[in-house]
């Protein structure tokens, strides 16, 4: 199940958000569109824009973002952290990471760090047990 998938089945049940923070890969930074690693990560369908440099202003970063929800064809509301990181920082969420928070403002599910820990069916499973209790959207 994808978070796309996800999204889908949930939406009218639960708020979905999703925070762009820092670059994972920039041309600047740790770059995986070049060498062996570029050959690779195209070989496996890695679908992230390898020619983004890191964004020096929150502005940059917006940009970007809003390049990626554009390009990637996300539907779910985006939101960019500032540049200083305050939200990347508070949740330990780089270079990707899944959250469920519920209506009081508590953490319900904190996946682990992606790419490896970052699995859709986990947070589907934390939705059905949250929704389950009777929490809902409203």
């Amino acid at each position: 199940m994808s978070l796309h998938d996800l999204y889908h089945q949930y939406r009218d049940r639960v708020q979905f958000l999703m925070v762009y923070i820092r670059e994972a890969h920039p041309v600047d930074g740790w770059w995986l569109g070049g060498g062996i690693t570029g050959v690779v990560t195209k070989a496996i369908g890695f679908t992230a824009a390898t020619d983004v440099y890191d964004p020096k202003t929150t502005e940059e970063r917006q940009a970007v973002a809003g390049r990626c929800q554009s390009e990637l064809k996300y539907e779910i509301p985006i939101c960019v952290d500032t540049i200083d990181n305050v939200v990347n920082t508070a949740y330990a969420a780089h270079p990707t990471r899944l959250y469920l928070i519920g209506k009081d403002g508590r953490v319900v599910y904190a996946g682990r760090l992606g790419p490896f820990g970052f699995k859709p069916d986990e947070l589907g499973e934390a939705i059905e047990k949250y929704l389950a209790a009777g929490q809902s959207k409203e």
